[in-house]
């Protein structure tokens, strides 16, 4: 089955910024970030990490840099890593030197807060020199304080506020490989945060809701607050941050954009609530079949129904589909009836139909 059409507005219009192979802006795909949660400087840890969130669609990857010890192991880990490396650097500009030097494809600095107008223009011309983009990321957290003491808290407006003050700063030394991002904890605050600023400049803007809480608390706050943002046409790449394995916040990433019709990537899964009708155990079913498929990179439909009411029509319309009756389940292909199964062979009946279709198609489109 073909990939929704997009649900969301024309995208904004930007300038376009590259981090290593990855377009951002000037309508390239929405990607896909996550940052590693290891300690940067153990170097395998965090390769094997990296390699984790590659394998789950990672596009673009962020360490943080708190010290030298972990700027040094930079060389070692951008040597070792599938996907673009961004540096996450604070208030010291030689962490962000020793991240240029080890070959970073990004940093995430905030200009004005490294100190004398001499530090930032030497980070600015080694970026310059080796094609590396700067990411202003403001947070409602940790703003100045003279914008708290005239807002009086993180207004979007003092976000906004923040933002260009650091954008000019990069400006004044002719320097535009930038995207921005104005994240914080709150949904309206941060929405209209991006809104605002999106009205005013035309970089390409990194989406978020920090702090956003735990897998599934944070992933319900994602879900509306980019959703809104992307639904609207504004965010040009993703994190979503959560208390927990940054897989995860990979895998929410993704099924943001896919809901939205934005990016496809792997099975869309489609389930019955359940109700009074099912007379198969549904849920065990749907969470062992999502479990066993959510990583394929390949895009295909899966149903997983538990009646004869709604069942046989949507495992009809997938391309691989169940449709469950009583202890029992008709397994469907590509609109098809393939054959009956017992209930306790509906997973693997299933999982062994995809991967049939899947081989058929790749022997067809080599």
């Amino acid at each position: 089955m073909a990939g929704n059409s997009s649900l969301a507005a024309a995208r904004r219009a930007t300038r376009q910024i590259r981090v290593g192979g990855i377009a951002v802006g000037g309508g390239a795909p929405v990607s896909v970030q996550s940052m590693t949660n290891t300690d940067t400087r153990d170097v395998a840890a965090t390769l094997s990490q990296i390699e984790r969130l590659a394998e789950a669609g990672c596009e673009i990857v962020r360490c943080a840099v708190p010290d030298e010890e972990a700027a040094q192991a930079l060389a070692a880990i951008r040597a070792g890593s599938p996907l673009p490396l961004i540096a996450d650097i604070h208030f010291d500009h030689r962490l962000a030197l020793r991240a240029l030097a080890a070959g970073v494809d990004g940093l995430r600095l905030n200009p004005g807060n490294i100190g004398a107008r001499w530090k930032v223009e030497e980070v600015v011309s080694v970026c310059r020199e080796r094609q590396v983009p700067i990411r202003i990321g403001v947070n409602g957290g940790s703003l100045e304080k003279d914008l708290l003491a005239r807002h009086g808290h993180p207004t979007p407006e003092a976000m906004v506020e923040s933002a260009l003050r650091h954008i000019h700063v990069l400006e004044d030394l002719g320097f535009d490989a930038i995207k921005v991002s104005l994240k914080a904890s709150d949904i309206r605050r941060t929405v209209q945060a991006y809104r605002l600023l999106a009205g005013q400049v035309d970089y390409p803007l990194h989406i978020g809701i920090t702090e956003a809480g735990t897998t599934w608390s944070g992933t319900i706050k994602s879900a509306v607050g980019l959703g809104v943002l992307l639904y609207e046409g504004i965010g040009d790449t993703l994190r979503v941050s959560l208390t927990g394995d940054p897989v995860e916040e990979v895998r929410v990433g993704w099924e943001i954009l896919k809901s939205l019709g934005l990016r496809e990537r792997g099975p869309l899964f489609v389930s019955c609530p359940t109700c009074g009708r099912c007379q198969v155990d549904l849920i065990a079913v749907a969470e062992e079949v999502e479990r066993r498929l959510h990583d394929l990179p390949q895009t295909l439909t899966v149903a997983v129904m538990g009646c004869v009411v709604n069942g046989p029509g949507e495992a009809r319309e997938a391309d691989v589909g169940l449709a469950g009756g009583k202890g029992q389940a008709l397994l469907f292909r590509k609109g098809e009836i393939v054959r009956k199964v017992a209930e306790n062979e509906m997973v693997e009946a299933l999982i062994a139909e995809v991967h049939a279709l899947l081989e058929e198609k790749g022997r067809r489109d080599p």
